[in-house]
């Protein structure tokens, strides 16, 4: 029956309109459109909980603030159902305990009647609305999440509250919800949906980051270094403390078609630190804060050697309010070039991310609406993120064929081959395997604002970091450039969540704000953006960002080790592509730009003469020959490492993206070559240059590429095919 759940539910949904959802605070609802309630005696999530005596707190709660009557509507919902006494147990948690994010909200907002007297109990009337929508919209979900999808290995669940749950499969084979709330009666099919009932409230931090993490008795050391350091503050934000408008947007939400997008109020902020618990420091010989503090010392005390952005630019100490160029390893913790402040600064990225969150996996015996399906010729699952060392990326991997993430893993000649069509047979030592990301038997540690993950070695940015494992070709995304994508919920968004959150409307796309990315600079009023949710597209990670109108703008990369990188840009040739003169600068300022060889025209495809592309493995030589050729002009093939086709087969070399008979071709556009400096900010300008400034013609920007010349022109190997 489970395997055939999302089939028989998809099948009664068929009869219905699209999804409906109520944005905002529900305490204001209108009264819902009468044409999309049912009039049939069909089930739905509202009736089922009404008419069960066990969740009469649950429907009191999605009563309270208006959320029964979206239960008895159309569309397609999950709801993770918590039993009256998990509900008591839970609310009476949250007026014993006085901590909260807001300042001055005792007992968590509700009512107080002093001390609970042996044996009583908080009533439901005590609890406000606000409490009320953050409980319900926790355990409610735009879309459909089986049992199937939620157990296995996992997984993590958007929620209506845009706060994630996590599952995992207990020892009993039990699917546990963020640790602590069983599912005891699963996959009650509805004509709305599904019903989940759980033994208890799926808990919900209200707790900033530091404060999550110091309460946690495994990390004493980090939470003390977090602490001494200052770094806490760094980790207090949860939003940008902006508003936007329809404005903000130029006015327009639209899709190409007319539809109209949805598109966020707000922009979240969250964070991760990988941490290492007192058990992990302890098994390196590290047992008190002043072995901590000597380790730091050591093993950045050294850094300007390597650390090129500390050679060249320096880093901010708050005494002398100046960039110093070298290490202090004294107890002036709060400089950012402290040695125990770098330490512990290399730890913190600023995107917040789940454990299945981190890369983007390929994850089978999961349909392909909810894995990550388009990987293809066993590559390996990878992605860069940058840390609050300032400058600094790690890279977390995921090697074919294995289940664990590491962090900063290397081996010799990585991206570099000795075999055509494979990552190398003969030409690749492992170095360091890398720190392991733990995520077997353990549950992610969620804060209001972020992720804190257990890792079993020590983190450090050493020597082998800048010198090896960064030195390969590096394949940036946009929504990992860009961490909105993530900390907002939209880098793993399926498309029926974002139809439910734009009321049944279009589901392929996200509008955005010009505003919305730090890392994003709009020159003209003109410059549309957008997100392609993730579809059989031609694209890496199988989304993209992009948009259209008379566009000028310019996106941050990632900061490199310095040195000599070819830069280059992934795109596929279409009749709706624009023609586009790409820019390279040092700041976003238009002074600082300098344009960056001729505009690409998108529309041109991909056999003409002025590229080249031709069915390579047609070709005796496997398309060598023409891939000098093509390089000569500009241009490279698409990667071997994954498909716009997973029907065919993730193993099929004949459905790649480095093109097939099947027409799922992509190209790599060499923008430039030029020696970055890791002390500086690079943005890339994305300008229309068509000359009658047709607003139709897309621009888009699916990941970047920066290739070390070690790479582009090794003496003993070639840059592979993935």
């Amino acid at each position: 029956m489970k395997n055939n759940i999302l089939k028989k539910l998809t099948g009664r949904l068929s009869m219905g309109v699209a999804a409906v959802a109520i944005i905002g605070m529900v305490a204001c609802n209108p009264e819902p459109d009468e044409s999309n309630r049912y009039t049939a005696t069909n089930e739905t999530i509202g009736s089922f909980i009404k008419k069960d005596s066990t969740l009469t707190s649950f429907d009191y709660i999605l009563t309270r603030v208006g959320l029964d009557r979206m239960m008895m509507s159309y569309g397609q919902y999950t709801c993770y159902a918590p039993t009256n006494d998990g509900v008591q147990e839970y609310i009476d948690s949250l007026y014993r305990d006085p901590e909260s994010v807001e300042a001055g909200n005792p007992r968590n907002g509700m009512e107080d009647h002093g001390v609970l007297a042996e044996g009583q109990h908080v009533e439901l009337e005590w609890l406000t609305d606000s409490l009320c929508n953050d409980i319900a919209r926790y355990h409610l979900s735009n879309g459909l999440y089986s049992i199937v999808e939620m157990g296995g290995s996992g997984a993590t669940i958007s929620t209506m509250l845009g706060r994630p749950l996590t599952s995992k499969v207990d020892s009993l084979g039990y699917t546990v919800l963020n640790d602590v709330a069983r599912v005891t009666s699963e996959d009650n099919i509805v004509e709305n949906g599904l019903v989940h009932i759980m033994d208890k409230v799926a808990p919900r931090s209200t707790r900033l980051l530091a404060d999550e993490l110091e309460r946690q008795e495994e990390f004493k050391l980090f939470s003390w270094a977090l602490e001494v350091t200052g770094l806490c503050d760094s980790i207090t934000k949860t939003t940008k403390g902006v508003k936007y408008t329809l404005d903000d947007l130029n006015g327009d939400c639209r899709d190409t078609g007319g539809e109209e997008l949805y598109w966020p109020e707000e922009c979240k902020v969250a964070y991760t630190i990988f941490a290492e618990t007192d058990a992990v420091l302890a098994s390196k010989g590290i047992t008190t804060e002043e072995q901590l503090v000597a380790y730091a010392n050591n093993v950045y005390g050294g850094a300007a050697g390597w650390y090129d952005n500390l050679a060249e630019k320096g880093l901010w100490n708050s005494d002398q309010q100046t960039y110093v160029k070298s290490v202090s390893t004294g107890n002036d913790y709060h400089n950012r070039n402290n040695a125990l402040n770098m330490f512990v600064s290399y730890h913190i990225l600023y995107a917040g991310m789940a454990k299945d969150q981190l890369l983007f996996e390929n994850k089978t015996g999961v349909s392909v609406a909810t894995s990550c399906w388009n990987y293809a010729n066993n590559a390996d699952q990878y992605d860069y993120y940058e840390t609050m060392l300032p400058q600094t990326i790690l890279k977390i991997w995921k090697p074919f064929g294995q289940k664990f993430l590491y962090i900063n893993r290397y081996q010799t000649f990585n991206t570099l081959t000795d075999s055509l069509a494979t990552m190398g047979i003969n030409n690749h030592q492992l170095i360091y395997q890398g720190v392991r990301i733990e995520r077997d038997n353990v549950t992610d540690i969620i804060a209001y604002n972020g992720y804190v993950h257990r890792i079993n070695d020590i983190l450090v940015y050493n020597e082998q970091v800048p010198n090896g494992v960064l030195n390969e070709r590096m394949r940036f995304d946009a929504t990992t450039m860009l961490p909105e994508f993530i900390n907002n919920g939209f880098r793993y968004m399926l498309s029926s969540e974002v139809s439910a959150l734009n009321s049944g409307g279009s589901g392929s796309r996200v509008a955005f704000p010009k505003q919305f990315f730090d890392g994003v600079q709009c020159y003209s009023e003109g410059s549309l953006l957008r997100y392609n949710i993730k579809g059989y597209y031609n694209a890496y990670q199988a989304d993209a960002f992009q948009g259209w109108g008379k566009y000028d703008l310019a996106v941050k990369l990632l900061p490199v080790p310095s040195g000599i990188y070819e830069l280059r840009l992934l795109y596929s040739p279409m009749g709706h592509g624009g023609f586009m003169q790409f820019y390279l600068g040092t700041s976003s300022s238009l002074a600082d730009m300098q344009a960056l060889s001729i505009p690409l025209d998108v529309t041109i495809d991909e056999t003409d003469p002025r590229i080249g592309w031709t069915v390579w493995y047609e070709e005796p030589d496997l398309g060598v020959a023409t891939d000098e050729a093509m390089r000569n002009r500009g241009y490279l093939r698409g990667p071997m490492s994954y498909t716009s086709h997973p029907e065919r087969g993730w193993d099929n070399q004949d459905a790649n993206l480095r093109g097939s008979s099947y027409g799922n071709v992509a190209l790599r556009r060499i923008l430039d070559t030029r020696n970055f400096k890791q002390s500086d900010n690079y943005w890339l300008r994305i300008k229309n240059v068509l000359p009658d400034g047709d607003i139709n013609k897309k621009w888009q920007l699916d990941y970047v590429e920066l290739v070390p010349m070690s790479v582009v022109n090794n003496d003993m190997y070639s840059e592979d095919w993935y």
